[in-house]
């Protein structure tokens, strides 16, 4: 009888600790776990969207048609239903615990032809010109010999067998 009373305290006791911690919540964690935030904890970097190059962006001209720039910068990612004259490329990197980056560049088209450019990133014609390689001049080292010894006196073997079967 007296281990029926203990169980059923011991019981009882645990079931109002059990309920007097469910009023208690947990701290919410915006980035994730708590484990997450700490300095050693690899973070692996997080690339969304179309990398557009300053090389990219400067190879632009107005003028050029839907097709020509698609083929430079790929496929928009986003492509108004409403405004099909709008092109909208937008780029995010999350590089561990660093914020995030993000670059856009908007694309305006009138009559199939690129009118407008606006966004993070400009044409820059001087940077284009900078650019621009220089003559390349490479010089050819003349042929050596470089058969070993081996090789050589197989070479003038056969040649003489050569000569020799004229």
């Amino acid at each position: 009888m007296q281990k029926i009373i203990t169980f059923l305290v011991l019981g009882l006791s645990l079931g109002v600790l059990g309920c007097s911690s469910k009023g208690q919540k947990e701290p919410v964690v915006e980035d994730g776990s708590a484990l997450e935030r700490l300095p050693f904890v690899y973070k692996m970097p997080v690339q969304q969207g179309n990398i557009i190059t300053e090389d990219m962006v400067d190879s632009l001209r107005p003028g050029m048609t839907k097709r020509q720039v698609r083929f430079l910068l790929g496929t928009p990612l986003l492509v108004d239903f409403f405004h099909a004259d709008r092109w909208d490329y937008t780029y995010t990197l999350r590089r561990g615990h660093e914020p995030m980056e993000t670059k856009r560049l908007t694309l305006f088209f009138e009559d199939d032809a690129l009118a407008r450019i606006e966004g993070d990133m400009r044409p820059d014609p001087q940077r284009a010109a900078d650019q621009e390689p220089e003559a390349l001049i490479v010089t050819v080292p003349d042929w050596e010999d470089r058969r070993g010894l081996f090789k050589r006196t197989i070479d003038r073997v056969k040649g003489e067998k050569d000569e020799q079967v004229q």
